[in-house]
């Protein structure tokens, strides 16, 4: 009675005098036959938004697990899930006992063998640009706006580099710190220029093995080691500098250039995807893009201290 009169207030003292209780009754019997003892929940606002919340947060992990290797571990997880639900409905005990027991080592498994995409997720999350707005979570950046000049050099390099089939390898620093690669290198700490880049890369040369980082309009290190792509559909025809420049595009947010020591091909990995055999406007822009987001996120850390400033 109770939930009636919450779902239709004031409907059941509509007909008033003695037939109107009748009716009232009648309705009230009609009501309960239909509803029964069944819990109808109240719907707030909060309500709807955290469904909203959870369904967008579900759809990023299914797009970010569909995007990496983790989707090949996820359908073995489940082909394990889909095992033990046999063995259930089997009543199998041994093997839902081993299951049983064994869920907090897979869950400290999963975590093992997720680490490297868990990480890429993390530092994902962290370009987010809402988190600027605490200053805890700038303290200590000094990411760059690279200049022209570097963005000409870069561009010419990579093509004159292309043009005599001379294999480079060059590492554009975004957001993320690649300090953990720089130390694997050599500390050299010089200008971008073409003819600096093309001396770094010459044949028989002490730096011309390994990977090129640069922050800024600065060379920081060479001869850095990068982390190789475990990615199976990458074409075998690409040698170690193409799985490299995967592999740190898949760890990092850099972007990674790439002169084919075979081809002479110029080709660009970035966010885990690679583009072979790119053109010289094509690399221009791709340059370009970047260099307005740094110069972007410049002018917000700008706009922020002048407030906090004038606060």
């Amino acid at each position: 009675m109770t939930v009636i009169t919450m779902i239709f207030p004031g409907a059941l003292s509509v007909l008033p005098g003695a037939g109107g209780e009748q009716v009232q009754q009648g309705i009230r019997d009609i009501l309960l036959n239909l509803i029964g003892d069944r819990y109808i929940p109240s719907i707030r606002v909060t309500d709807v938004i955290e469904i909203l919340i959870l369904t967008v947060i579900v759809y990023e992990i299914m797009l970010w697990i569909k995007n990496t290797k983790a989707w090949m571990l996820l359908k073995g997880l489940v082909m394990l899930g889909l095992f033990i639900l046999v063995a259930y409905v089997f009543k199998m005990h041994t093997i839902l006992y081993l299951a049983k027991e064994s869920i907090s080592i897979l869950a400290f498994a999963a975590l093992v063998v997720f680490q490297p995409e868990l990480r890429r997720a993390l530092e994902k999350l962290g370009e987010k640009n809402f988190l600027n707005s605490f200053s805890l979570f700038d303290k200590g950046r000094d990411n760059q706006r690279f200049t022209d000049h570097t963005l000409n050099a870069l561009v010419d390099a990579c093509f004159s580099m292309g043009s005599v089939k001379t294999g480079a390898l060059i590492v554009v620093e975004r957001v993320i710190h690649l300090t953990e690669y720089e130390m694997t290198g050599i500390e050299l700490d010089c200008k971008v220029s073409e003819q600096v880049l093309l001396n770094i890369f010459e044949h028989n040369t002490p730096l011309h093995d390994g990977a090129v980082i640069i922050r800024g309009d600065r060379i920081t290190s060479a001869t850095c080691y990068l982390p190789l792509s475990d990615n199976m559909q990458i074409s075998k025809s690409l040698g170690t500098r193409h799985r490299a420049a995967l592999g740190m595009s898949e760890v990092s947010d850099a972007l990674i250039l790439v002169v084919s020591e075979e081809t002479g091909f110029v080709s660009l990995a970035m966010d885990g995807q690679l583009v072979r055999d790119v053109t010289p406007e094509y690399l221009r822009a791709k340059l370009g893009q970047l260099q307005d987001r740094l110069s972007d996120g410049k002018k917000f850390m700008i706009r922020k201290g002048r407030q906090k400033n004038e606060d």
